[in-house]
């Protein structure tokens, strides 16, 4: 009998709990719509502020991504940069929440919210509680493992959410400002970077000079701006897990590297550097 009452008081305990939470939630989400009415943004600062925001190099390396789709290949901003034009924009919430866990998997939502236009965006989606890394699937129990799958596979999601609130010349002119930040702000050689850019390939992702080259049609000698920033493109989707590096390389094993290949030329100019000191 005592076990039943424990029971029985136990689950009017966690219902308590679960009523107390959604109503803390209920009564934040109305504030912050007052707030969002009391206070609404001015657009054209706004704009101003995530233009000036897109200025900085260490943004633009990270707005861009690219995605191959059949024979196309599509472009578009990160979720760095979705995350900080929203935060630029303001009165938006948004974010990924995790409804519950059950059978080995996580129900998880990513959401944006204009809180000022009532304009919501979200998608719900399954991640089972696993990785798979090298060759091998590895079930996962440590809560933070958990964890940081869910917002990694939620990560896509969000940046959908978030561009699905935020007018779209808003979002193609921080893109623009990306791209002219990233053109204009070198102060390191071309050549250089992409020895740079090649040597964390091959090191994170066993990428090689010769699977870039076919990649992007010629030689490294050949590498123009562009093409840089394509390759920083590429890297920004594979850390953030748009895709796999098979999606854009056709897997080559490597040769020894010509003499004439900017990785030589490199290692000359260090030599030729260490002579005249």
């Amino acid at each position: 009998m005592n076990s039943l009452t424990n029971q029985f008081q136990g689950g009017q305990d966690m219902s308590l709990n679960s009523q107390a939470a959604q109503s803390r939630e209920m009564a934040e989400v109305q504030s912050q719509i007052f707030l969002a009415k009391q206070f609404p943004r001015n657009e054209y600062q706004a704009e101003i502020k995530i233009l000036n925001a897109c200025k900085r190099k260490s943004l633009a390396e990270t707005a861009l991504y690219q995605y191959p789709r059949g024979s196309m290949t599509v472009t578009g901003p990160s979720i760095r940069l979705a995350e900080t034009i929203a935060q630029y924009w303001g009165n938006i919430n948004f974010g990924i929440k995790e409804l519950e866990q059950k059978n080995g998997e996580s129900t998880v939502v990513a959401y944006a919210w204009d809180m000022e236009t009532n304009t919501r965006q979200e998608k719900v989606f399954q991640v089972k509680h696993e990785r798979y890394a090298k060759g091998k699937m590895t079930k996962l129990t440590d809560p933070r493992d958990i964890y940081e799958l869910a917002a990694n596979n939620g990560a896509r999601r969000l940046r959908a959410c978030i561009l699905g609130v935020i007018p779209g010349d808003i979002i193609d002119n921080a893109v623009a400002q990306c791209n002219q930040t990233l053109q204009s702000s070198y102060e390191e050689p071309l050549k250089d970077r992409v020895v740079s850019v090649l040597r964390y390939f091959q090191k994170e992702y066993g990428i090689n000079q010769e699977m870039v080259e076919a990649k992007l049609g010629h030689s490294m000698e050949s590498f123009t701006e562009q093409d840089y920033i394509t390759l920083k493109s590429i890297n920004q989707s594979l850390k953030d897990g748009m895709a796999k590096r098979e999606d854009f390389f056709k897997i080559i094993q490597s040769k020894e590297a010509p003499k004439t290949s900017l990785e030589a030329q490199f290692k000359e100019g260090e030599k030729d550097v260490a002579n005249q000191g």
